[in-house]
């Protein structure tokens, strides 16, 4: 239990300093704060490539209903 409230809060900060380098990016920042919000923002929309396949993958087997 503990290892994997440790890993999620590992991630949450991860997420947090992306954010933050979006941010900071958006505001002038170094040049490589903006690499990792260039990473950050790739990073995020694939992940949201990968959710939006999923919940179609999910929202087609689920209806079959004929046999088929």
């Amino acid at each position: 239990m503990s290892m994997m409230v440790l890993l999620l809060s590992m991630l949450v900060l991860i997420a947090a300093a992306g954010l933050g380098a979006v941010v900071w990016a958006a505001r002038g920042g170094p040049r490589w704060v903006h690499g990792v919000a260039k990473a950050t923002t790739v990073a995020a929309e694939l992940a949201a490539v990968a959710a939006s396949a999923t919940k179609k993958g999910r929202g087609g087997s689920g209806n079959n209903t004929s046999g088929e």
